[in-house]
Protein backbone atom coordinates (compact mmCIF):
# COMPACT_ATOMS: atom_id res chain seq x y z
CA UNK A 1 0.00 0.00 0.00
CA UNK A 2 2.77 2.65 0.49
CA UNK A 3 4.02 2.20 -3.03
CA UNK A 4 0.29 3.16 -4.10
CA UNK A 5 0.42 6.15 -1.52
CA UNK A 6 3.34 7.09 -3.30
CA UNK A 7 2.24 7.18 -6.53
CA UNK A 8 -1.04 9.11 -5.57
CA UNK A 9 1.29 11.64 -3.41
CA UNK A 10 3.22 12.14 -6.83
CA UNK A 11 0.11 12.28 -9.20
CA UNK A 12 -1.83 14.73 -6.78
CA UNK A 13 1.16 16.71 -6.57
CA UNK A 14 2.15 17.15 -10.52
CA UNK A 15 -2.11 17.74 -10.90
CA UNK A 16 -1.60 20.66 -8.29
CA UNK A 17 1.15 22.03 -10.01
CA UNK A 18 -0.77 22.23 -13.38
CA UNK A 19 -3.73 23.81 -11.45
CA UNK A 20 -1.59 26.11 -10.00
CA UNK A 21 -0.35 27.48 -13.32
CA UNK A 22 -3.42 27.40 -15.76
CA UNK A 23 -5.06 30.06 -14.27
CA UNK A 24 -1.77 32.07 -13.71
CA UNK A 25 -1.61 31.64 -17.39
CA UNK A 26 -5.08 32.97 -17.84
CA UNK A 27 -3.91 36.09 -16.01
CA UNK A 28 -1.62 36.85 -18.82
CA UNK A 29 -4.03 35.70 -21.44
CA UNK A 30 -6.87 38.35 -20.41
CA UNK A 31 -4.39 41.05 -20.28
CA UNK A 32 -2.61 40.13 -23.14
CA UNK A 33 -3.14 42.67 -26.28
CA UNK A 34 -0.55 41.04 -28.91
CA UNK A 35 -2.14 38.65 -30.91
CA UNK A 36 1.05 36.82 -31.38
CA UNK A 37 1.86 36.60 -27.83
CA UNK A 38 -2.08 35.64 -26.92
CA UNK A 39 -1.40 32.68 -29.47
CA UNK A 40 1.74 31.76 -27.78
CA UNK A 41 -0.26 31.75 -24.39
CA UNK A 42 -3.15 30.03 -25.98
CA UNK A 43 -0.65 27.03 -26.82
CA UNK A 44 0.78 26.81 -23.27
CA UNK A 45 -2.46 27.00 -21.83
CA UNK A 46 -4.02 24.42 -24.19
CA UNK A 47 -0.76 22.07 -23.96
CA UNK A 48 -0.95 22.51 -20.26
CA UNK A 49 -4.46 21.46 -19.74
CA UNK A 50 -4.14 18.02 -21.96
CA UNK A 51 -1.29 17.09 -19.86
CA UNK A 52 -3.28 17.76 -16.54
CA UNK A 53 -6.10 15.34 -17.53
CA UNK A 54 -3.93 11.87 -17.47
CA UNK A 55 -2.53 13.38 -14.03
CA UNK A 56 -5.85 13.89 -12.62
CA UNK A 57 -7.32 10.93 -13.26
CA UNK A 58 -4.21 8.58 -12.49
CA UNK A 59 -4.50 10.63 -8.77
CA UNK A 60 -7.94 9.83 -8.91
CA UNK A 61 -7.25 6.30 -9.64
CA UNK A 62 -4.68 5.67 -6.95
CA UNK A 63 -6.67 7.23 -4.54
CA UNK A 64 -9.43 5.21 -5.28
CA UNK A 65 -7.24 2.43 -5.03
CA UNK A 66 -5.73 3.53 -1.63
CA UNK A 67 -9.74 4.00 -0.53
CA UNK A 68 -10.49 0.40 -1.56
CA UNK A 69 -7.30 -0.75 0.44
CA UNK A 70 -8.33 1.35 3.91
CA UNK A 71 -11.68 1.19 3.41
CA UNK A 72 -14.26 4.22 3.62
CA UNK A 73 -14.22 5.80 7.45
CA UNK A 74 -13.63 8.72 9.17
CA UNK A 75 -15.72 12.37 8.71
CA UNK A 76 -12.40 13.79 7.53
CA UNK A 77 -12.34 11.72 4.52
CA UNK A 78 -15.75 11.87 3.37
CA UNK A 79 -14.94 16.20 3.88
CA UNK A 80 -11.80 15.33 1.70
CA UNK A 81 -13.88 13.57 -0.84
CA UNK A 82 -16.19 16.72 -1.35
CA UNK A 83 -13.33 18.49 -1.53
CA UNK A 84 -11.84 16.58 -4.52
CA UNK A 85 -15.55 16.63 -5.83
CA UNK A 86 -14.94 20.68 -5.65
CA UNK A 87 -11.33 20.38 -7.14
CA UNK A 88 -12.87 17.91 -9.96
CA UNK A 89 -15.50 20.70 -10.58
CA UNK A 90 -12.42 23.61 -10.85
CA UNK A 91 -9.96 21.38 -13.34
CA UNK A 92 -13.75 21.29 -15.46
CA UNK A 93 -14.12 24.97 -15.34
CA UNK A 94 -10.52 25.59 -16.39
CA UNK A 95 -11.61 23.76 -19.37
CA UNK A 96 -13.99 25.94 -20.07
CA UNK A 97 -12.28 28.85 -19.79
CA UNK A 98 -9.52 27.91 -22.04
CA UNK A 99 -12.39 27.28 -24.58
CA UNK A 100 -13.66 31.17 -24.10
CA UNK A 101 -9.92 31.85 -24.43
CA UNK A 102 -9.51 29.72 -27.57
CA UNK A 103 -13.20 31.69 -28.94
CA UNK A 104 -11.86 34.90 -27.97
CA UNK A 105 -15.22 35.26 -25.65
CA UNK A 106 -13.60 35.31 -22.43
CA UNK A 107 -14.90 38.62 -20.82
CA UNK A 108 -13.43 38.31 -17.30
CA UNK A 109 -10.79 40.82 -15.96
CA UNK A 110 -7.15 39.18 -14.90
CA UNK A 111 -8.18 40.41 -11.64
CA UNK A 112 -10.97 38.02 -11.60
CA UNK A 113 -8.17 35.35 -12.57
CA UNK A 114 -5.86 36.45 -9.92
CA UNK A 115 -8.37 35.82 -7.33
CA UNK A 116 -9.66 32.20 -9.39
CA UNK A 117 -5.91 31.17 -9.08
CA UNK A 118 -6.04 31.15 -5.49
CA UNK A 119 -9.19 28.56 -4.94
CA UNK A 120 -6.72 25.42 -5.68
CA UNK A 121 -4.23 27.02 -2.81
CA UNK A 122 -7.27 26.73 -0.41
CA UNK A 123 -8.60 23.15 -0.90
CA UNK A 124 -4.97 21.77 -0.78
CA UNK A 125 -4.27 23.58 2.34
CA UNK A 126 -7.57 21.73 3.68
CA UNK A 127 -7.08 18.63 2.23
CA UNK A 128 -3.50 18.11 3.92
CA UNK A 129 -4.98 19.30 7.28
CA UNK A 130 -7.72 16.60 7.31
CA UNK A 131 -5.55 13.80 5.30
CA UNK A 132 -2.53 14.06 8.45
CA UNK A 133 -4.31 15.95 11.05
CA UNK A 134 -8.19 13.93 10.81
CA UNK A 135 -9.66 16.42 12.78
CA UNK A 136 -12.78 14.72 13.16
Amino acid sequence: MLWIKAFHILFVTSWFAGLFYLPRIYVNLAMEPDAQAYARLLLMAQKLYRFMQPLSILALGFGIWLWLGYGFSGGWLHAKLTLVFLLLGYHHYCGKLLKQFAAHSSRRSHTWFRWFNEIPVLLLLVIVILVVVKPF
